[in-house]
Parts: C-alpha cells; sequence; structure tokens
C-alpha cells in the first residue's frame, strides 16, 4: 500500500466558503477513485502556531498499491478538485510513500 499526504495553502483569493465545497469534494475520492483504501481531510487544527507555515487544509489517501496512486493524479474525480483550486492555491506540499 502507499501513503499518500497533502498539506494546501491558499493565497487571500481564498475564503471561508471555499473550505466546505473542497472537504466535499476531497471527501469524496473513496468509493469513485479505483485503489483509494481509506481517506481523511480536514482543516489544520494544530496548536504548534509556529510550525503551520500557512498550510490549513490537509490530506491523507491510502492507495492499495502503487498503480494506484499513479492512476489518481489523472483521474477525472481529482481534475475536478483541482480546477476548485483554481486561482485560490498558493502552495501545495505533496508526500507519498509505502506503507506495510
Amino acid at each position: 500500500m502507499y501513503e499518500h499526504i497533502v498539506a494546501f495553502k491558499f493565497n487571500e483569493n481564498y475564503k471561508p466558503e471555499h473550505e466546505k465545497q473542497l472537504l466535499e469534494s476531497l471527501l469524496s475520492f473513496k468509493g469513485r477513485i479505483p485503489g483509494v483504501v481509506d481517506m481523511t481531510a480536514g482543516v489544520n487544527v494544530t496548536e504548534e502556531t509556529d510550525n503551520i507555515r500557512g498550510y490549513t487544509l490537509g490530506l491523507r489517501v491510502t492507495f492499495e498499491d502503487k498503480q494506484s496512486l499513479q492512476q489518481y493524479g489523472p483521474h477525472p474525480v481529482h481534475q475536478q478538485f483541482v480546477q476548485l483550486l483554481d486561482g485560490i492555491i498558493e502552495s501545495v506540499i505533496v508526500i507519498d510513500y509505502p506503507i506495510s
């Protein structure tokens, strides 16, 4: 299996109403994108404020294998989410690693 972790940092165009739409879109991945075993997404509520660095939304997806992870990026459901980020995203951090 593979773990896919993403942290999102938004720009000044990001509005509070975007939060619900983005979370709903992310949480719809399971069952709509093949190979997704488990996933969570949410707003960063850490008390480690010195370490936030502007990243306010997180995503964790567990894929059944590397092939599923590779097919996820171009999948139409994922691409619909990517379109929602247009004009509001400043930076994204992505970490992928195998798990046993």
